[in-house]
């Protein structure tokens, strides 16, 4: 092992050449030649294992104000060494990270840390900061173009402002409850501002989207897979994924039906009774005729996802070769994705998403109305028709923009004097008026698209008015029996 060496140096500069004197100011020793008390600072220097191509490399460090503390992180480094033992290449390993040290002037690590690292045999290098480390791990991923604008927008917003500073080896799950704590304080404030009464208190948020509990699941979410990958690519060792340990609070809002009483309410009052509503039969219907007389181009289109439930996207990157009117039968197997206001086609964002639909007898009638209007749209505007292999387009045969659907739906809903809902949730109530009326929940869940039937009851079962009271009416009718009997 190096024995190395320890010794004082000072600042003080030759008044003639104005060069660093350094070892050699007289100031430094005594008369007798012992270490002057009150006159420059402790040193060491330590030979380092050579470079991998036989180059010397002494560590020096210094500044310390006793000699003890100088002696005691000789020490350290020592012991860094010697845990090399005989194997050459962790050697120079070792050599390279505290040569790293000291050119950044950090602490030496800790021995037993690096004990730990050579155990497991990762890399002996500081793991980066999670700052460091989500920007590296984005600019390498190789994924869906949406999944990566929402992972950078978790990242921007969200991660690196609460942990970025951290370790990757040392994010703990308190540090990440903590994030999520701050994130829904701010999320009230939010609200809160923007139910003020004073405009300017609501003008400080607008445009600030609040952070609801979805958005806080993804966020963990893109914390976890990030981990993950730095796990897999061993650029940390050893340690369980702390996003794996916390739990976000808040469950997944459940729809809310529209019943009259609610419907009264809002008229009087303004105010929404939760965050993802669905209409009554009656409500959808009377949307669906103001709809077929005011918006007849998107008619077709709104009728198709209120009566079977395919997301926005997929109903506007629906295929003209998968519409088979004449079996009943659609296929879903492309959507058009946004991204802010571009668009790109692409497939379901699952293998549950590409699925067949049978479509209704009303349904097949719109539809069937909808392409002979095509036809003539068509055939008016000529060579200047594009073929988009789409089926539902507008006039001049051009895509339907996402976007430009979803502002027609609402303006119609305003319009219209209806109880709000979002586009979206033309989708809840597919789904919820088909589990009313007895489908079996596998069904309905291969109808939406879903990988489980588990997020399907776990989303809708609670609203499924017609199984409750049929429950309820079963069980009152046992007890009439019984009462009955007694008398």
């Amino acid at each position: 092992m190096p024995d190395g060496s320890i010794f004082k140096r000072c600042s003080c500069r030759d008044t003639n050449t104005g060069k660093l004197i350094g070892i050699h100011c007289p100031k430094l020793r005594r008369a007798n030649g012992s270490w002057s008390s009150d006159h420059g600072h402790w040193h060491y220097q330590l030979e380092l294992p050579k470079t991998t191509d036989g180059r010397r490399r002494p560590l020096r460090r210094g500044g310390f104000n006793a000699r003890t503390e100088a002696a005691d992180e000789l020490d350290q480094a020592r012991s860094l060494l010697a845990l090399a033992r005989r194997d050459r290449a962790r050697g120079v390993e070792i050599g390279d990270m505290l040569q790293h040290v000291a050119h950044t002037r950090g602490p030496l690590p800790d021995p037993d840390e690096i004990r730990r690292r050579l155990r497991t045999g990762g890399t002996l290098a500081d793991a980066p900061t999670v700052a460091e480390h989500l920007t590296t791990w984005l600019t390498g991923l190789q994924i869906d173009e949406n999944t990566i604008l929402s992972y950078e927008s978790h990242v921007r917003n969200y991660l690196i402002p609460h942990l970025g500073t951290i370790p990757l080896d040392k994010l703990r799950p308190h540090h990440i409850k903590n994030m999520f704590a701050a994130i829904e304080q701010r999320t009230a404030e939010v609200h809160a501002a923007k139910t003020s009464p004073d405009p300017k208190v609501r003008a400080t948020v607008k445009g600030i989207r609040p952070c609801g509990p979805s958005t806080r699941r993804l966020i963990r979410a893109t914390l976890r897979k990030a981990i993950n990958d730095a796990l897999a690519e061993e650029i940390i060792v050893g340690v369980t994924n702390p996003a794996t340990l916390v739990k976000t609070r808040g469950d997944r809002p459940h729809p809310i039906v529209w019943e009259p009483e609610r419907v009264e309410h809002w008229r009087t009052t303004g105010k929404v009774p939760g965050p993802v509503m669905v209409w009554t039969d009656e409500l959808l219907a009377q949307f669906l005729d103001h709809a077929a007389e005011h918006d007849p181009d998107l008619h077709p289109l709104f009728h198709f996802m209120a009566y079977r439930g395919p997301r926005r996207g997929e109903a506007c990157g629906l295929r003209d070769s998968e519409v088979r009117l004449d079996k009943r039968e659609v296929t879903i197997n492309n959507q058009i994705a946004t991204h802010g206001h571009r668009t790109r086609q692409k497939p379901p964002k699952s293998r549950a998403g590409n699925r067949d639909l049978t479509i209704d007898a009303d349904t097949a009638t719109v539809l069937t109305a909808y392409r002979a209007r095509r036809a003539a749209q068509r055939l008016k505007a000529g060579p200047a028709w594009p073929d988009t292999g789409l089926f539902f387009v507008r006039p001049n045969g051009h895509p339907w923009h996402p976007n430009l659907v979803t502002q027609r739906f609402n303006k119609l809903v305003r319009r219209a004097g209806l109880p709000p809902i979002r586009l979206h949730d033309l989708r809840h109530g597919a789904a919820t008026i088909a589990l009313d009326a007895g489908i079996d929940i596998k069904v309905v869940s291969e109808q939406l698209g879903h990988t489980t039937t588990t997020l399907t009851r776990d989303t809708y079962q609670s609203v499924t008015k017609e199984l409750h009271h049929n429950a309820a009416d079963a069980v009152a009718e046992r007890i009439k029996k019984k009462r009955r009997r007694s008398a």
